[in-house]
């Protein structure tokens, strides 16, 4: 029997935090999404380096010392995967900010249902993974969800594969960087994004610069803490213990959430060919996660 502990609970809360990302989102219509995202990196890299610093030293100096201990190639390789990842998150930040206020919250709710399909694909064509015969009808039926989105909407379709493939390319870098604490990477991540975006604001915000007020640095406190740095310790504490695939099930949590609200709660509609389209993408996160052909284990 499965077992719930704080472990589970930990997971879920994280997944059911980002399930309710648009609200602070929607709060900030008014701004331009890049505006939006220069000030959520900073706020965010600027609580990650105090809780680096009072907290995460001795994985901070663990970082430090494996990194020396490499031989050239790995440092490169660890260089080249730390930039790169700060430039994927960017882009997905920027996209999903960008469609939940200016398209539909639905778009960026298809791609997190895409992502781990998509991820799992890549990760057999990238890191040689094996996928078995239930997943790889699970990748044909995504396949034929976006094709049904693109007929509806080419323009919504491209946004959702943005967003799936900048976090899908994201989580590969990550496994290709599984020694090194993921707090450590996340916080050199956003600190490279932010030397790139941080002397750049009037290149990258532009002339649609609004005047920051009270509400705008409140939402981005509330944007930064409580929807990005506290979910994300959440689902680390939950990874102690839990098993990925675990984790991974309780992450189809966040854009069900999503759609929920979208439909239920921002008024949002759906043509008769993205229904169906939405009816495939959850038949195949079904069918992806059945346990076919799967080597018995323990359960968490």
């Amino acid at each position: 029997m499965v077992r719930f502990d704080r472990f589970h609970g930990a997971a879920i809360s994280a997944f059911v935090i980002w399930g309710f990302i648009p609200f602070p989102l929607k709060a900030l219509t008014a701004y331009p999404s890049s505006q939006i995202l220069y000030f959520r990196v900073l706020v965010a890299v600027l609580t990650l380096l105090v809780i680096s610093g009072t907290t995460r030293r001795e994985q901070w100096r663990q970082t430090i010392n494996i990194f020396r201990g490499s031989n050239s190639f790995e440092r490169r390789r660890f260089l080249l995967f730390t930039l790169l990842g700060g430039f994927l998150l960017t882009i997905n930040w920027l996209a999903f900010i960008y469609v939940v206020n200016h398209v539909d919250i639905q778009t960026g709710s298809f791609s997190y249902l895409l992502c781990p399909i998509l991820t799992a694909t890549l990760g057999y064509l990238i890191l040689k993974e094996h996928l078995r015969v239930n997943q790889w009808i699970s990748v044909a039926l995504s396949l034929m969800s976006c094709l049904l989105v693109g007929t509806d909407s080419v323009y919504n379709l491209l946004f959702s594969l943005v967003i799936a493939a900048s976090y899908a390319f994201y989580l590969i870098t990550q496994r290709l960087l599984k020694d090194y604490d993921k707090i450590v990477l996340l916080t050199l991540q956003l600190l490279l994004a932010f030397a790139f975006i941080g002397p750049s604001y009037p290149w990258f915000v532009g002339a649609a610069a609004q005047p920051i007020t009270a509400h705008f640095a409140g939402q981005i406190v509330l944007l930064s803490w409580l929807f990005t740095v506290f979910p994300l310790f959440l689902n680390l504490y939950a990874l102690k213990e839990l098993k990925s695939a675990t984790v991974g099930v309780l992450m189809y949590l966040n854009p069900i959430i999503n759609f929920t609200m979208a439909f239920l709660y921002f008024g949002e509609v759906a043509s008769q060919q993205k229904i169906v389209a939405y009816g495939i993408i959850f038949l195949s996160v079904v069918l992806y996660n059945l346990p076919i052909g799967r080597k018995p284990e323990k359960l968490s």
